[in-house]
């Protein structure tokens, strides 16, 4: 199979053999000849270049001398003769040997100058100064086309087609379409939560144009000035030279030069992709937000991406994480991919890989939390376990009754899964919201309101939302610890900060009820949470103070089987009056005490941490709780 280099060979070969045809008739004072005729059905190299830069046919034969001396010594050497020893062509030459000559041919304005295809070497004056082709030029004449190793660094060529979803597509085909006719000069501005798609979409919509995708990193970009200029007509000719469309990459870092450098580029299509305040004066700017896939589209992602085998096997699985986790296509085939290297391609893998490549960082706004507890570790009247049972079953089956059922169809409202959980300190409020996000398969972040509550107005909005979209993508639960001091009773508005408290309320309540995740809210005092609060909340637990019989079963559970114990026996040790928080602070305080005292755990030791646990809230111990301990 001939390569692109084997065909531009003989039609390249005819030019130079003119060339030397035109100077030995300049030597010899011979009349110019004719040039032979080309082969229409091939363009070469030459003839695109002149078209597309529109050359005249005297600057064509000049950019032909200036490689004819670099591909031919012949032609060197006749150069050389003609000029003294000069191998390389003068503008003089040029003048008088070619053509249709034509003095403005050299200008700093004239296409082969402007597009850097050939320069002026120094010398006495513009006319006897030799003229040095650019060696990424030439390669071009040759077929042998790569970018400029000057753009090293800065600009890439993009290769492969795309992973997208099929929304994803039809933006970029729409984009291809529309950016034919909005003008001569356009910019598609990309941006959306999906960031890898943003890139995708650009080099979809390149493709579609029959362009190839030429990635700019804005991060790279000199301050702008004259070498920010000579850049980006380097970028403006390797999208002439490889029928590229640019894509710039966004850098809020490097703003002021990514938006002079997008003024500079003269391509009639450019891609902008990312966020940043950079201008274009003088284009039509099409913008596009790119959004995640949706729960349906991930189905169908994962599916392809495992191959129809494994999606079948893991058919649940993937159905819980096409719901739970916000991944883009190139992110799905990641997981894929590393699932399929790993050997195991189990549930469990999968789940575990998909939190990995979704985990956020909330900038000190949250502390995430493994969840590591059960169902096994909850003591719960069975009433308040089936419910929590259910707040599972509502988030793990919200893609088959909104989407599937039609029910999401009737309104946007409301369709997040809220929670709160009302109940005294530790009574089990924070281990409920670990069991549901073990059982879930997702992430746990505990809000630190400390650093998202602010004093200043509109700073509580701002953290609140940054929370939210971080977490989106993971589709994590969310615990607001003792959210009372966020979400108390909305007061009678007398001044501006009143108001803004109250917005602070409403704007939380309609992220909660938007988040595609789990919200859990926690206080000790549900009367201190306004009702009209409580009404827009899906769930509502009371924890209870445990019984006696609750309290033996979780002193059962809070040794672990290796402790060594002696004379513990939970029925006595039931008669503390004490929640499951309090329980276990006890029981770990007589594990170590036991261990400076190189003994099993003893009543003893449960006994003196007790007393020192009651303390704590300023109560005594009484006789009849301390009666089967002593």
């Amino acid at each position: 199979m001939s390569t692109l280099a084997d065909r531009e060979q003989a039609p390249l070969v005819a030019e130079l053999e003119y060339v030397r045809d035109l100077l030995d008739a300049h030597q010899l004072g011979l009349p110019r000849p004719d040039a032979e005729p080309r082969d229409e059905d091939f363009e070469p190299a030459v003839d695109r270049l002149a078209r597309l830069l529109v050359l005249t046919p005297f600057e064509r034969q000049v950019l032909l001398l200036a490689a004819a001396v670099e591909l031919d010594g012949e032609i060197a050497a006749l150069v050389a003769a003609l000029q003294d020893g000069e191998p390389r062509p003068t503008f003089g030459l040029a003048l008088a040997a070619l053509p249709g000559a034509h003095w403005d041919a050299l200008a700093p304005s004239s296409p082969l100058r402007r597009w850097r295809l050939l320069e002026p070497v120094p010398g006495p004056t513009l006319a006897a100064r030799p003229l040095r082709l650019d060696e990424r030029v030439l390669h071009h004449l040759t077929g042998l086309d790569g970018p400029d190793e000057r753009l090293d660094g800065t600009l890439h060529v993009v290769g492969g087609f795309p992973r997208l979803a099929p929304s994803q597509y039809a933006v970029a085909d729409e984009l291809a379409r529309t950016s034919g006719g909005a003008g001569s000069r356009v910019v598609v501005r990309l941006d959306g939560e999906d960031c890898d798609a943003c890139f995708g979409v650009a080099q979809a919509v390149a493709l579609v144009r029959g362009r190839l995708p030429l990635l700019v990193r804005g991060s790279a970009l000199p301050a702008a000035g004259p070498e920010l200029a000579a850049l980006a007509r380097l970028v403006d000719r390797e999208a002439v030279l490889l029928d590229g469309l640019p894509i710039i990459e966004a850098s809020d870092a490097n703003d002021a030069a990514v938006a002079a450098f997008v003024v500079q580029l003269e391509a009639p299509i450019v891609a902008f992709v990312g966020e940043s305040a950079a201008r274009t004066p003088g284009r039509v700017a099409l913008h596009r937000s790119i959004h995640l896939p949706r729960p349906a589209e991930a189905r169908a992602l994962w599916t392809e991406a495992l191959g129809e085998q494994a999606a079948l096997a893991l058919s649940e699985p993937v159905e819980e994480i096409a719901q739970h986790f916000r991944l883009g296509a190139a992110a799905v085939d990641a997981v894929a991919r590393e699932l399929s290297a790993g050997g195991t391609g189990d549930a469990a893998g999968l789940r575990r890989l998909c939190r990995e490549r979704s985990s956020v960082q909330l900038e000190g706004l949250a502390e995430r939390i493994d969840p590591v507890a059960t169902w096994d570790d909850l003591v719960l009247p069975p009433a308040h376990t089936e419910l929590l049972h259910e707040i599972v079953r509502h988030v793990r089956h919200r893609t088959q009754v909104y989407e599937r059922w039609g029910f999401g169809a009737r309104t946007t409202r409301g369709l997040g899964v809220t929670a709160l959980f009302a109940g005294e300190s530790g009574t089990g409020k924070t281990l409920a919201a670990e069991v549901l996000a073990h059982e879930l398969g997702l992430d746990l972040y505990r809000i630190d309101l400390a650093a998202t509550v602010s004093k200043y107005i509109g700073e509580t909005e701002k953290n609140l939302r940054r929370l939210f979209e971080a977490a989106e993508a993971s589709g994590a639960v969310l615990l607001f610890d003792e959210a009372d001091a966020l979400f108390g009773k909305r007061g009678e508005v007398k001044d501006g900060h009143d108001r803004y408290a109250n917005l602070e309320v409403a704007y939380l309540l309609q992220r909660m009820e938007s988040y595609r995740g789990l919200a859990i809210l926690t206080t000790n005092l549900r009367s201190n949470v306004d009702r009209a609060f409580l009404r827009r909340l899906r769930f509502v637990v009371q924890f209870p103070f445990p019984d006696a019989t609750q309290r033996a079963q979780i002193w059962l559970r809070m040794f672990p089987s290796a402790a060594p114990l002696e004379g513990i026996e939970a029925g006595a040790l039931a008669k503390l009056a004490a929640s499951g928080g309090v329980i276990r602070a006890i029981a770990l305080s007589a594990a170590f005490a036991a261990a400076e005292d190189g003994s099993a755990i003893t009543p003893a030791h449960v006994l003196r941490a007790a007393r020192v646990e009651y303390a704590k809230d300023e109560r005594p111990l009484t006789d009849s709780e301390s009666e089967g301990l002593l």
